[in-house]
C-alpha cells in the first residue's frame, strides 16, 4: 500500500481515511435499519454493525483500486 493523502501537510494512510468514511456510513447505515426495525431480525446486533464496517470498508477499497487510486 503506497497511497497516501495530505490534509493540511500531514500524510494520512489512505485506508485510514476510507475507514472513517466507512465509519460515517456505517452510522447512517445502522440508524436507518434500526429506524425501519431490521434489527429485530438478528440476534447480536454490534456483530452486524462490525460486518457492515467490514463490507463497505472492502467496497471503499475496491472501489478506489478500480478508479486508479491506491488505498
Amino acid at each position: 500500500m503506497i497511497g497516501e493523502v495530505s490534509i493540511g501537510g500531514v500524510f494520512l494512510p489512505s485506508l485510514l481515511v476510507l475507514a472513517i468514511a466507512a465509519l460515517a456510513i456505517v452510522v447512517l447505515l445502522s440508524r436507518l435499519l434500526a429506524l425501519v426495525g431490521a434489527y429485530r431480525l438478528v440476534a447480536y446486533r454490534p456483530l452486524v454493525d462490525v460486518a457492515l464496517f467490514l463490507l463497505i470498508l472492502g467496497l471503499l477499497a475496491s472501489l478506489t483500486t478500480s478508479f486508479g487510486l491506491h488505498p
